[in-house]
């Protein structure tokens, strides 16, 4: 079993690119990963405590529950256009999650590992947080990504961190794929040797805070947002789950999890909170979840941030693009791992030229010629020459870079490699010509084998496709009129998907040219 998960998205605002991208490269892995042939739950959701939220909606006038039920159909309305196929929905104000937080809270109490305690110290509103010397910057400030900062004097209830800080610090030594890439995994091994040792404040006094889910043994304090939050990582997996629920079974899920994250949110939250909450819960250390963490869509090298007016509204981008643009461009022009600038440019160029332009014409080109030249008949019995087999060599060798790629979730990489075998059978096709033999009957064995390996090599570049284009690959395997194309998994994709005689459909643009006003004028 493949379990996967995004990070929850927080609903004080509209989904921005971040989140898009989040989403759609989860929702990629996740089909990539059916492709292979596992069973796959896909979770993902949004969180809706915290002070922010509070704050919000009281400047709005109205009740958090309004507020946060009003932004979350924001965040289910995009993902349902982006194409998402999840399997479950995770909202924190659920009943079945804050039973959860409330048992695991009651757990830790009784083992000893929470503890109430006063502090004085200096808070961030912005990150909800109480902050150290060591977030202090070179001139001894506490820095603008801070926001607000106030000082506090009061009391709340700890988890014991410090506990677990050395078992941390050697799992992710030892365990090398537990944060995905290595050098996001060096950054938490450096943020770990530089931490020290400090508990974790898991409380806020409902005197400042109401909207939160309520300590079980102490009514006066709800739960901090982050301890709440990554806690629906196993509260929507079925874990404590209640008899006769329709959750998932938590132990076919789990271990089999891998967490994508941005990489704002590794230290300390992902990295550090959440390994140390499982380990004080008793996971073992074979229980822990991978991490994936990705990097950020910058705009000019910078941010975007809505004081700096750069950030983009996907919704409007699949609006104005088309959604197969978008979904494209998001997993095709940056790095997993890694930040990339956001260019929409290069997201109109990559489209038209990648899809429009290269597997646009090989779809035509397969389509329509064998419509014209065959009837719409395939004819497999031709025999094949030498250009014939270096083609399906180039497709054997493209569908094992394709399958290392995604393996590794470089999805990046993955559509180069069909992009490559794209590329290699439109060239195919200029060097034989296939309209030139079509005016020799003479020639009619070596045309049916090259119409024959253009529409095979289409069959499957629209299987390999399918992960990150699902309605694309579709429409292809429609006009191929092959309805069990893409019931296919990785394993079947072998030589022969298309069978001696079979008729094709006519071309239809599956990846219409997009055009933008200064072409048009």
């Amino acid at each position: 079993m493949f379990y996967i998960t995004t990070a929850i998205d927080y609903v004080n605002g509209a989904p921005h690119i971040g989140h898009a991208y989040e989403k759609v490269l989860a929702d990629v892995i996740a089909r990539y990963q059916r492709l292979r042939g596992e069973e796959v739950y896909y979770l993902t959701g949004v969180d809706q405590y915290g002070q922010k939220v509070q704050q919000t909606a009281e400047k709005e006038g109205v009740n958090p529950a309004t507020f946060v039920k009003r932004n979350t159909k924001l965040f289910q309305n995009l993902w349902l256009k982006l194409g998402l196929q999840n399997d479950g929905w995770a909202a924190t104000t659920d009943e079945r999650h804050r039973t959860c937080v409330q048992a695991i809270l009651s757990d830790l109490n009784e083992k000893g590992q929470l503890y109430k305690k006063a502090y004085k110290g200096f808070y961030s509103v912005r990150q909800e947080q109480f902050l150290t010397d060591r977030d202090r910057n070179e001139a001894g400030e506490f820095g603008p990504e801070w926001g607000q900062v106030e000082e506090r004097d009061e009391e709340n209830w700890y988890f014991r961190l410090s506990d677990h800080a050395e078992w941390l610090k050697e799992f992710t030594a030892k365990q090398t794929d537990f944060v995905i890439p290595g050098f996001r995994r060096n950054e938490l091994l450096g943020a770990l040797a530089n931490s020290g040792e400090m508990d974790l404040c898991i409380s806020r006094p409902k005197e400042r805070l109401r909207w939160g889910i309520e300590f079980p043994f102490d009514p006066d304090f709800v739960t901090y947002v982050w301890f709440d939050a990554l806690i629906n990582y196993i509260s929507f997996a079925g874990y404590g789950k209640k008899e006769g629920s329709d959750l998932p079974d938590f132990k076919k899920l789990w271990p089999c999890a891998a967490h994508v994250i941005g990489k704002d949110i590794l230290v300390p939250a992902h990295g550090i909170y959440w390994p140390c909450m499982l380990h004080a819960m008793g996971f073992s250390d074979g229980e822990m979840p991978k991490i994936l963490v990705h990097g950020w869509w910058n705009m000019k090298g910078e941010k975007m941030s809505k004081s700096l007016g750069n950030v983009v509204d996907p919704d409007a981008l699949a609006d104005k693009f088309g959604v197969d643009a978008l979904r494209y461009y998001l997993v095709r022009d940056i790095t997993t791992g890694k930040d990339a600038d956001f260019d929409l440019d290069r997201l109109v160029m990559l489209y038209n030229q990648e899809l429009a332009n290269e597997l646009g014409n090989l779809c035509n080109r397969a389509l329509n010629m064998t419509a014209r030249f065959a009837n719409g008949i395939v004819t497999t019995t031709s025999e094949i020459g030498e250009d014939e087999q270096k083609l399906r060599a180039s497709l054997e060798t493209v569908t094992a870079e394709y399958r290392a790629a995604m393996d590794a979730f470089d999805i990046a990489e993955g559509l180069k490699a069909i992009n490559r075998q794209v590329t290699y059978c439109n060239a195919y096709a200029e060097r034989n010509k296939p309209w030139e033999l079509a005016k020799d009957p003479a020639l009619k064995g070596r045309l049916d084998a090259v119409l024959y390996h253009l529409v095979e090599s289409l069959a499957h570049c629209a299987v390999l496709l399918s992960p990150v284009l699902p309605d694309p690959a579709e429409r292809i395997a429609a006009q191929l009129r092959m309805d069990d194309l893409l019931k296919l998994k990785l394993d079947d994709l072998k030589w022969g998907l298309v069978a001696e005689g079979h008729e094709t459909g006519k071309p239809k643009p599956v990846f219409p040219r997009i055009v933008i006003e200064e072409e048009a004028s």
